[in-house]
């Protein structure tokens, strides 16, 4: 029996040493690496969703063709740009057309115009829509909901030569349908589309009627996703119509408005070209003549394309500035941003 139990124990000791157990050898087990997880390529990834960067294809090529490309050209802003040299046999001049603009007499007439309008109709433009589709999410649908948001929205589809056609009409001293409301009530005329005082508020007060139905479809449809359970518990909890719109409604629709007002502040120096240079005239230009304006006269009229691209260029980093500035300001609010 001595003799068995010794040859087991040796057989043992010999299959151990052919056959190690993963335990006994630690330096084995330590070269071994787990086999990374296969993950697929990016021209796998783009290939299975395919159809979302077709319809993606569009967007960005409008981008690259008509806002990127074009950057090509800011280049004469700082050269004196001839259409026979070019954009890179132009001499390069530096900032010498940011120095002639900045100290030129238009500059502190053209800015301060430019802001006070714009000041002015985002004060209004932005926040009518929000109480026009607070309001109109009042009403019960029905045929009286759906007329009150195709009168709101139909001047949208109005261009701004015949919004401005109408306005000349419609406020002209002799026959405007204003003055003449204003007579009958024992008052005098105004002309108001000669007059540099009555420029900004006719500005705004049409750009409202034109512009604040597409914006209240933006807020109808940010209202259309807050849940109805909220304003079922509310009514429950005996909440006036008053308190459901300030506790369920706004704060339902922050994100939208807090998104939409930095997009606003982006673009708060581009006032509508046509409009203001429609509607201006050699009566109101002390308070018409805005830098899209101006940069239309100097730029085409008097054909110095250089200067023109350095003012556009000026504004163009202020509303990038304006943009960088609240979107970082929502973001320490604690707000919706754009990144």
């Amino acid at each position: 029996m001595v003799d068995t139990a010794t040859r087991t124990i040796s057989g043992t000791d010999a299959a151990s040493e052919q056959h190690p157990s993963p335990s006994s050898s630690p330096s084995r087990r330590s070269t071994r690496r787990p086999r990374p997880a296969r993950r697929s390529s990016r021209l796998q990834r783009v290939l299975r969703c395919w159809q979302l960067y077709v319809l993606l294809a569009p967007t960005l090529l409008y981008f690259l063709v008509f806002k990127y490309w074009p950057m090509y050209g800011v280049q004469i802003a700082f050269r004196d740009y001839t259409p026979a040299g070019g954009f890179t046999e132009s001499p390069w001049v530096g900032l010498e057309h940011f120095a002639r603009f900045f100290s030129s007499y238009q500059f502190g007439t053209v800015v301060s115009n430019t802001l006070l309008l714009a000041i002015v109709n985002l004060a209004f433009v932005f926040p009518i829509p929000i109480i026009l589709a607070l309001l109109v999410n009042q009403l019960a649908q029905g045929r009286f909901r759906r007329f009150v948001q195709n009168v709101l929205y139909a001047p949208t589809f109005i261009s701004t030569v015949v919004v401005v056609g109408m306005l000349f009409i419609l406020l002209s001293p002799r026959a405007g349908l204003v003055n003449n409301a204003i007579v009958l009530f024992g008052g005098e005329p105004i002309f108001f589309m000669g007059s540099a005082e009555w420029f900004r508020p006719v500005y705004v007060s049409s750009s409202v009627w034109q512009e604040a139905g597409f914006n209240m479809v933006v807020y109808l449809a940010a209202l259309a996703g807050i849940d109805p359970a909220l304003h079922d518990a509310a009514k429950v909890d005996g909440a006036s119509r008053l308190r459901r719109v300030w506790h369920i409604d706004l704060p339902g629709i922050a994100p939208v408005i807090s998104v939409l007002f930095i997009l606003a502040v982006g673009n708060l120096l581009n006032l509508g070209f046509e409009k203001a240079l429609l509607m201006q005239t050699d009566l109101n230009i002390a308070a018409s003549q805005v830098t899209q304006t101006y940069i239309y006269q100097v730029g085409l009229q008097q054909a110095q394309f250089s200067y023109a691209a350095a003012i556009g260029l000026f504004n163009s980093l202020l509303n990038l500035a304006l943009l960088l500035t609240f979107n970082q300001v929502a973001r320490r609010a604690r707000q919706s941003s754009l990144w």
